[in-house]
């Protein structure tokens, strides 16, 4: 018997990652240079855009990291403890749904990256460590929030960059805003307890044995539902509430109500 077919030699060299994504870069910048030039976006949008996916990134990351710390280190041999986005970004999560509420006028605007790999059986004490793990994504972007309000209340004490008579902020405090924002944003939505969010796992640690199965059936439909109620029930009054919130925790902190 033969063995298995392999293809032939010399075929399509592989991808470059370092020429992909700069080409994605080159994209991204064109686009939104194109929609500021054409007043599709605002200066403190560009600043969302340009925060919104490092915030995502950092989030996932965390997951692999605590993991790691805790005994699973799946994660860390997949190469998904780097800081590169390409290993990250999913289409829909990352860009899609983002573009999408951003261009759509939406209060909030979040999303998500590939879900970095855990096997729970691996961590020291699987139904206990997987919730550490899950809650690890929010909690770092419940820091970068109160670090981007602090620092901006400390510029602002000091005024920093600020211009005699100027009608506006800098740009620097918009981008702090942003930041700010966008990270409260994307922990809030990955709390909702919707299978893969990161809530769901506090749902599963109190869902007793026996009824694990049954809500194990909608995981598979997990990824269309979470899309479908970002886009359809926190785009509208729903999104408003979670924007208005983050505004009120933004003013505890930052000093500055908007």
């Amino acid at each position: 018997m033969s063995g298995p077919w392999t293809p032939p030699a010399g075929g399509r060299p592989a991808a470059n990652p370092r020429r992909t994504w700069v080409v994605l870069v080159v994209l991204l910048a064109a686009g939104v240079a194109f929609l500021v030039h054409t007043n599709g976006l605002s200066r403190y949008q560009v600043a969302y855009v340009v925060v919104l996916i490092p915030s995502i990134i950092l989030h996932e990351v965390s997951h692999g990291f605590v993991a790691n710390l805790l005994g699973d280190d799946t994660a860390k041999r997949a190469g998904r403890l780097t800081l590169n986005p390409l290993p990250h970004i999913d289409p829909l999560g990352s860009v899609v749904l983002p573009a999408l509420l951003i261009l759509s006028g939406s209060p909030v605007a979040f999303g998500w990256a590939k879900p970095v790999p855990v096997n729970v059986a691996k961590l020291r004490h699987p139904r206990n460590d997987s919730v550490w793990v899950s809650l690890a994504g929010p909690a770092t972007n419940a820091v970068l929030f109160v670090a981007a309000a602090l620092l901006f209340r400390y510029f602002l004490a000091h005024q920093l960059f600020l211009s005699p008579g100027a009608t506006e902020l800098p740009y620097g405090y918009e981008f702090l805003l942003a930041a700010g924002l966008a990270n409260v944003a994307v922990g809030v939505f990955n709390l909702i307890p919707l299978p893969p969010l990161d809530g769901s796992a506090v749902v599963e640690r109190l869902v007793p044995d026996r009824h694990l199965a049954g809500y194990y059936r909608i995981r598979p439909y997990g990824m269309l539902i979470v899309f479908l109620f970002a886009l359809f029930v926190l785009r509208g009054s729903a999104g408003g509430h979670l924007f208005s919130g983050e505004l009120r925790l933004w003013g505890a902190l930052s000093g500055v109500h908007l």
